[in-house]
């Protein structure tokens, strides 16, 4: 089977929040191993839900040689947070909190692909489901 046969809008917008959950899990686990570090300031993607739609959107992304360019989630500074006396802002209660929300919004994508996988095997096989 040809992968253009199941490479549906659905599929990439689903792909593309996993590839981008994936990259926030990074973000978060290098701030909790930096929780220690003098001078270490959390980082975070911004504006992560916002991505996360546009991902599912998809469709506005530019063409780049030909193709559809990657996103490339950027990991930034978060200010506003309290800074202990060493320069350290991580806080393990906020990234964890973080780290579990996004565990989640991992999942349900999966869930989500494995849904329209099952679709589209019931739609190839003919209404069959074995």
């Amino acid at each position: 089977m040809s992968m253009m046969m199941i490479d549906t809008p659905l599929i990439r917008g689903l792909g593309r929040v996993l590839d981008r959950s994936a990259f926030r899990h990074q973000v978060i686990s290098a701030n909790l191993a930096n929780v220690d570090t003098p001078g270490y300031h959390t980082r975070d993607v911004q504006e992560f839900a916002g991505e996360i739609e546009r991902a599912m959107a998809g469709g506005d992304e530019p063409l780049f040689a030909g193709q559809l360019a990657s996103f490339f989630p950027v990991a930034r500074t978060v200010h506003g947070l309290l800074e202990r006396p060493d320069g350290n802002n991580v806080s393990v209660e906020r990234e964890s909190l973080l780290l579990a929300q996004n565990q989640l919004r991992f999942e349900v994508g999966v869930q989500f692909l494995k849904a329209e996988f099952h679709r589209l095997s019931t739609a190839i096989n003919g209404g069959s489901t074995s």
